[in-house]
């Protein structure tokens, strides 16, 4: 498992019953997370500094319960980045700090050549790996199904102080992938982060399962002779790293590089790791 060890606004402070205690910065958040089905060691839900918990109904979704108060919204700092989160629908915040470890392979890469770098950001939501590949050096451009997220995206960009360099898009992913294939267009990277199910702009529906190898068969269309990297992350239950190393291999056969396959996670102050979800990443040789 690659872990995401080098945060210090955020925090794993304790897990247990379904449930992870996190600090964001000043902020506590309690929030649900499937994979944590061992017993607490304490009581999460009585610790004085909890600003909020996120409930679920009983009739799917849920709902945030303010303990005490708390902003509205607030930044956090990874490194030279800084991005704005907030307590927003479906548990989420608007950043998945786990990330962090893929951004710093991806910044990597981009740092280590010499030419100008293109890369194209998939199901990019408010942009964590956007604004840290755009910091790096490269040309993005970030697609979104949701003008809201895209909205955040730029709003997080220009909190690290990145005022050029990223062309943001509001449409569904594959419908603007057709159209860069047509329009001749190749990129030196592509990262993609697709849900496991979603509708795009005009009710267009996807599902993981049945769309993601023929999805990435298309993507690889768009990659230049010697692109630097394709990464694909990965929260669906039950999706097995290994799988995401079978699509890549399949889907870029022919492609000098290697092939890693592996979990993200978090660290907790209990001394486990949390799992966050899968990633698989071709790398050019």
């Amino acid at each position: 498992m690659r872990l995401a060890d080098g945060w210090k606004d955020f925090a794993v402070l304790a897990t247990g019953d379904g449930y992870k205690l996190e600090r964001w910065g000043e902020v506590v958040l309690l929030r649900p997370d499937p994979q944590v089905i061992w017993r607490a060691q304490r009581d999460l839900f009585s610790d004085p500094a909890i600003h909020a918990v996120y409930r679920r109904s009983e009739r799917g979704g849920g709902a945030w319960e303010i303990k005490k108060p708390m902003p509205e919204s607030w930044n956090i700092s990874y490194r030279d980045l800084r991005f704005r989160v907030k307590p927003m629908g479906f548990k989420h915040t608007g950043l998945f700090p786990e990330q962090a470890v893929n951004w710093e392979r991806m910044c990597t890469l981009v740092k280590g050549t010499s030419r100008p770098v293109k890369i194209l950001n998939l199901f990019a939501y408010t942009g964590g790996a956007t604004v840290a590949l755009a910091k790096a050096g490269a040309e993005v451009v970030h697609v979104d199904a949701a003008k809201g997220m895209v909205e955040r995206a730029g709003e997080n960009a220009r909190l690290s102080g990145i005022t050029s360099g990223i062309r943001y898009i509001v449409d569904d992913c594959k419908k603007f992938v057709l159209r860069e294939l047509r329009r001749g267009n190749r990129y030196d990277g592509i990262v993609m982060d697709p849900p496991s199910y979603g509708r795009g702009p005009s009710g267009e529906m996807w599902k993981l399962e049945a769309e993601l190898y023929p999805f990435v068969e298309l993507c690889a269309g768009l990659l230049s002779e010697d692109a630097l990297f394709f990464l694909i992350n990965s929260y669906t239950t039950g999706l097995q790293p290994t799988v995401l190393e079978n699509i890549l291999t399949l889907a870029l056969k022919g492609r000098r590089g290697k092939i890693e396959a592996y979990e993200v996670g978090l660290p907790t102050e209990e001394g486990i790791a949390l799992p966050c979800g899968a990633g698989g990443m071709y790398i050019h040789a």
